[in-house]
């Protein structure tokens, strides 16, 4: 808990801190704070496992820096992170089956390139974007996922999104997330199949409130 306290507390401080630097007029670059809702599943390498879409939650700060005239930059985000998924086993046999929902949560940092579609006549009111790049997310909890699992403490996935700005103050964005590396390793000895990895999969979708 103090650990999360402290991160909370750097993320005030960044928002606090880029509320004098954005109200610059004409600044490329912004600062916002944002909240939403992820869709989680796993997927896995075995057969024998699969996983059901669970929501979650995700908040935090963020930074974006848009080039005038070409409309292309990138953002950066600082996000406390819950995703849960529903994790089911199916060996063959209804005694050895299983069937456990885990959450697992991160600090998160998104960075992305984006692309601000400009349109004539409504461009000053509503702005689509596209956007992709890398997500870095370091797993600082999880529940119902420790003795079955090995969890890895370090998850990368790559984002592609599209989302609306909407009088230059807020911003609508989804982007899916896939997975790279494994984000958990199964227990041989309890769950039988050697060698069961599993991928994050995950929808976010965010409101973000620009300064």
């Amino acid at each position: 808990m103090k650990k999360i306290a402290r991160i909370l507390l750097c993320c005030c401080m960044f928002a606090v801190g880029g509320l004098g630097f954005s109200a610059n007029a004409g600044s490329p670059v912004r600062f916002g704070v944002k909240a939403g809702m992820t869709i989680n599943e796993l997927k896995f390498n075995e057969k024998a496992f699969d996983s059901d879409n669970r929501s979650g939650f995700t908040g935090g700060v963020m930074m974006q820096f848009v080039a005038p005239i070409i409309n292309i930059g990138f953002d950066a985000s600082l996000m406390y992170t819950h995703r849960a998924t529903k994790i089911m086993a199916d060996f063959g046999d209804p005694e050895d089956n299983s069937t456990v929902t885990v959450g697992r949560d991160y600090i998160e940092l998104p960075i992305n390139f984006r692309w601000n579609i400009g349109l004539p006549l409504v461009g000053k009111f509503v702005t689509p974007f596209l956007t992709t790049g890398p997500d870095f997310s370091f797993l600082i909890s999880n529940k119902n996922m420790k003795d079955a699992w090995n969890n890895k403490t370090f998850d990368f996935a790559w984002n592609f999104g599209f989302g609306l700005k909407i009088v230059n103050k807020v911003e609508l964005a989804a982007s899916y997330g896939l997975g790279i590396n494994n984000s958990a390793s199964g227990d041989t000895s309890l769950y039988g199949p050697v060698g069961v990895d599993a991928k994050n999969r995950f929808w976010t979708v965010t409101a973000a409130w620009l300064f």
